[in-house]
């Protein structure tokens, strides 16, 4: 039994890894689909509303799917029409890192843009007055008091994140989940193991929480918070 609670543990590193690195897609994502939005232009406008539109309205598990079978058979498919015998199998650490960072890009981008929103103009007008390129106006301006009202927004959109590394288990990724499942089959003791995965994801959760209200402080230092 103790081996099967340690290779659970071991497993959990790996679903660290996978949220980690699909919470930094997302946070790319996210950057590039407001600034989409955010445009004026018409064409990244529609491409970005299109996006968070599909992504958020359909199930992620219908989207990992869609995207991991798909990805495979559309590079087959590739490889086969540039004359290649050759299959490709996508690796599953990479397909959940790039499929659950896509899925969380699009609430990432609306995020996002609420935050840059609720900027006043007048600030970033200002900045250009002064001579200010538009990058060194977003690392100035914008970013600081971006990340102070997306924060709230994103907190919500990391947990959630968190928990949807369990469905990575079902494209083959051994992730905690996924060995849980295999012990509790092993064992015939379900209970037990998922019990103790759940323990591992709600650690993490209140880690995170703790760490983004921390941050939240930092980011609303003399902010005036309005009295009820």
């Amino acid at each position: 039994m103790n081996a099967y609670y340690l290779a659970i543990l071991q497993g959990s590193l790996l679903t660290i890894g996978v949220s980690l690195l699909a919470l930094l897609v997302a946070i790319v994502l996210g950057l590039l689909g407001a600034s989409a939005k955010l445009s004026g232009r018409r064409i990244p406008q529609a491409i970005a509303t299109l996006y968070t539109t599909v992504i958020r309205g359909v199930p992620d598990l219908v989207v990992m799917l869609l995207l991991f079978y798909g990805g495979t058979m559309g590079l087959n498919k590739l490889m086969e029409a540039l004359g290649s015998s050759r299959t490709v199998d996508i690796n599953p650490f990479v397909a959940g890192v790039l499929t659950i960072g896509f899925i969380y890009g699009a609430y990432m981008t609306e995020t996002f843009r609420g935050a840059i929103q609720s900027i006043p103009p007048g600030q970033m007008e200002a900045a250009w007055a002064f001579g200010m390129g538009r990058w060194q106006t977003f690392y100035r301006i914008t970013l600081p008091q971006m990340v102070r009202y997306a924060l709230p927004g994103f907190t919500n959109n990391w947990l959630v994140l968190i928990k949807s590394c369990a469905l990575v288990s079902l494209i083959g990724l051994k992730e905690m989940t996924y060995l849980a499942k295999q012990a509790s089959a092993a064992t015939r003791s379900p209970f037990a193991f998922f019990v103790f995965t759940a323990v591992l994801f709600l650690l993490y959760t209140s880690v995170s929480l703790w760490a983004l209200r921390k941050l939240n402080q930092r980011y609303s230092l003399g902010v005036r918070k309005a009295s009820v």
